[in-house]
């Protein structure tokens, strides 16, 4: 700081020091508050006043669909229409018209010939509309709303009169509305936030298997490892998995590894580029790296998709060699992911290296010579020490991508292979709209690599200083 202000005085310095807390607080703070709040908050949907809620939606619906039969004065035969519920879901704060939903009336039969029938065909709301109805709960256990809380087993019989069913819809939208009304009551006084939407991550799920899979997946290396880091156990004879710890851990595991295989395909590179080429061919040697990489990155990967394909560059080689018949899928094999991440992030590995390796005294490699080191011991004892501010930099840079990767693996893999996390904390976001447990995933999982890059730091005895002689 002292340095700053004596280089550019007081206004500028304080116009640096307030755009650096801007920057740190609109891009690092507040969007990571903003998620740890949402991952505490309990879903809208997920909460017992949301099923009461669903359940008067369903039951109004019903009630008006029938109703409307009766006006029209033909009853629909039992083949007859669906009622298809409302696209618009009303919140659980409002209440639902009592009219039709969009396309919600049943189609009379074609061949009831106009007859009224005592059965009615069947309705998607009418059948939803019961109090037997199953409520969100997040440890997996299996709750009632009607059993929860003593409720009258009530539902809409479509063999009764349609008088009887209308009845029966109204009763039950009454009940619903009072018991909305309570729930909510009930839920303003509970806590706010809640840990529900992190125990989705180490929530256990039952994996049905035949005798025979289940032989071969007890046989397999990655459920044995899995059972003994207590990610799969057997209760009830039946395999239970946590899926969201295990795909959270296998990603971690692929990152590592992207991580090694860029750092060994780049360290040699850097030491060529810093230390072991004639200065005038430095330059040709960067240029060949960067340029590449002017490129779109998407543009890129799908690039490689023709080199990968069943019937792209490598395969229609080997096929016209005739060293295979049929070919090889390489979507289908994790290491195509790892060599295509570790090519989309090799700057982030290189430049870091190559940076403090050049800054290197190339006497202290003669001298390492001259006092009859060998190659090896040259770079462990005098490269490797001096770059490893470039090193940490390095593997920490293309950890954290690759563990974020989200493009590659799902252009690569093209769902043939096991998802990463990060697709998993999009779907959450974006496919199943559950985005409060998306939110707790994302948090945790930045967690997690924050951990590892502080564990990988103190491992490496770097400090965040020493990252600036790699800059």
């Amino acid at each position: 700081m002292r340095d700053l202000l004596r280089s550019f005085g007081l206004p500028l310095t304080a116009l640096f020091a307030t755009l650096v807390v801007a920057w740190g607080l609109v891009l690092i703070i507040l969007p990571q508050v903003t998620m740890a709040e949402r991952a505490l908050t309990p879903p809208s949907r997920a909460l017992d006043s949301s099923i009461a809620a669903t359940l008067r939606f369903d039951a109004s619906t019903c009630r008006s669909v029938l109703e409307t039969n009766r006006a029209s004065d033909t009853a629909p035969a039992p083949s007859g229409g669906l009622a298809i519920p409302s696209i618009a879901i009303p919140s659980p704060n409002t209440a639902p018209a009592p009219s039709p939903s969009a396309g919600g009336m049943a189609i009379p039969s074609m061949n009831s010939g106009g007859a009224r029938s005592a059965v009615r065909p069947y309705i998607l709301q009418c059948d939803r509309a019961t109090t037997h109805t199953r409520l969100v709960r997040s440890d997996g256990e299996v709750a009632w709303l009607d059993e929860v809380y003593d409720l009258p087993l009530l539902s809409v019989d479509d063999t009764a009169p349609l008088e009887a069913q209308i009845d029966q819809a109204g009763a039950l939208y009454d009940l619903a509305i009072d018991l909305q009304a309570r729930l909510q009551a009930l839920e303003a006084n509970a806590p706010a936030f809640t840990l529900d939407n992190f125990r989705a991550l180490t929530a256990a799920r039952a994996i049905p298997m035949s005798d025979s899979m289940r032989a071969a997946d007890d046989a397999s290396l990655l459920s044995q490892l899995q059972t003994l880091v207590g990610l799969r156990f057997v209760q009830d004879d039946t395999v239970h998995l946590r899926l969201g710890l295990a795909n959270l851990a296998r990603t971690l595991v692929f990152a590592v590894m992207v991580t090694m295989l860029a750092l060994a395909i780049c360290y040699p590179v850097a030491y060529k580029v810093a230390l072991a080429t004639p200065p005038a061919q430095v330059v040709w040697l960067v240029l060949g790296l960067v340029i590449p990489y002017a490129i779109v990155e998407l543009m890129r990967i799908y690039a490689w998709t023709t080199i990968l394909d069943n019937r792209g560059l490598i395969n229609s080689a080997l096929m016209a060699t005739g060293l295979i018949d049929e070919p090889v899928r390489f979507t289908r094999m994790p290491g195509t992911v790892f060599l295509v991440i570790a090519y989309t992030y090799v700057l982030f590995m290189v430049f870091p290296m190559l940076n403090t390796m050049s800054t290197l005294d190339r006497n202290q490699l003669e001298a390492a010579r001259d006092l009859g080191a060998s190659p090896w011991r040259m770079h462990w004892r005098v490269v490797i020490p001096h770059a490893k501010p470039g090193i940490a930099v390095g593997c920490i840079a293309t950890f954290m991508l690759a563990a974020g990767a989200f493009s590659v693996p799902r252009i690569i893999s093209r769902g043939l292979q096991a998802e990463w996390f990060s697709q998993t904390i999009y779907n959450k976001f974006f496919e199943s709209e559950n985005s409060n447990v998306g939110a707790a995933y994302s948090f945790a999982y930045t967690l997690v690599c924050v951990l590892i890059v502080a564990l990988f730091m103190a491992l490496m005895r770097t400090r965040l200083k020493d990252f600036a002689r790699a800059r």
